[in-house]
C-alpha cells in the first residue's frame, strides 16, 4: 500500500507571536493562549495534551491525557501510577508535554520534570470525579493485558454492587502528577512556513531566558 501526501498543503495565517508581545513568565502566555483557544476557536477538549515519556524498553512513547490544573509551579494531570506511563515516569522523570490547537494554528511544547502531587490533593480531585469515573479507576489495571471487553464490563458491575450506597476511596495507585517546566516553546503558524517560535528556558536564578527560534 502506498499513498502520496506531498500535495497536502495549508497556509497558516491566523496570528503572530512577536518578542515584543510576550510576558516575562511563560505561564502567563500559556494562560492567555489557553483562554483564547477555549473562547474563540472550535476545539474539542482544549485541555487535551500529549505526554511523552521514555519507556522501560528504551523507546519514547506519546499518549493524550487531560490537563486538570496549571499554576506558576507547573501542569497537573491524573493517572494510574502503575500504568506504563507511571512506570516510565518512576524510572525517568524527564517528560515532554505538547498541546496542538489546530483552530488557532498554535502549539505549545513543554519540557519538564514530573513528580507526584500531595496525596490530599489527589484525594480532593478524586472526590470531585463522577462516580462512574471513580469506579473506573478501580476496574482498570491500566496497561495490563485483558482477555476481552466483557472482563472489564463484568468487573464494573461487580464493583458497582460492592460500592452501592458507599463512599469510594481513592486507590493508592491512582493520583496526580505535576510537571514542573524547565523549557516552554510557543509556536504560532505563519505564512510561507516562516512560523513564529518563542522559547523560554529556566535559568539557575529561576528567571526565564526568552529567545526567538528559526522555523
Amino acid at each position: 500500500m502506498e499513498k502520496d501526501l506531498s500535495n497536502y498543503r495549508k497556509s497558516y495565517e491566523k496570528g503572530e507571536l512577536l518578542l515584543s508581545q510576550v510576558p516575562e513568565n511563560p505561564i502567563e502566555l500559556f494562560q492567555k493562549w489557553f483562554h483564547e483557544v477555549d473562547t474563540y476557536f472550535t476545539q474539542d477538549e482544549t485541555n487535551a495534551m500529549t505526554v511523552s515519556t521514555l519507556g522501560l524498553d528504551g523507546y519514547p512513547k506519546n499518549r493524550v491525557v487531560l490537563l486538570k490544573k496549571y499554576t506558576y509551579e507547573g501542569f497537573i494531570f491524573y493517572t494510574n501510577y502503575n500504568s506504563e506511563k507511571g512506570k516510565a515516569i518512576e524510572a525517568n522523570p524527564n517528560v515532554c508535554l505538547s498541546f496542538f490547537w489546530n483552530g488557532a494554528e498554535r502549539q505549545v511544547i513543554i519540557k519538564g520534570k514530573v513528580e507526584k502531587i500531595a496525596a490530599n490533593l489527589s484525594d480532593g480531585y478524586f472526590e470531585s470525579r463522577p462516580r462512574g469515573s471513580q469506579i473506573g479507576a478501580l476496574v482498570s489495571n491500566q496497561s495490563d493485558v485483558v482477555k476481552n471487553r466483557q472482563f472489564l464490563e463484568d468487573k464494573l458491575k461487580e464493583l458497582e454492587n460492592v460500592y452501592e450506597g458507599k463512599e469510594i476511596i481513592r486507590p493508592q495507585h491512582w493520583g496526580g502528577y505535576i510537571v514542573k517546566p524547565v523549557e516552554i516553546e510557543f509556536w504560532q503558524g505563519r505564512p510561507n512556513r516562516l512560523h513564529d517560535r518563542i522559547r523560554y528556558k529556566l535559568q539557575e536564578d529561576f528567571d526565564w531566558k526568552i529567545d526567538r527560534l528559526s522555523p
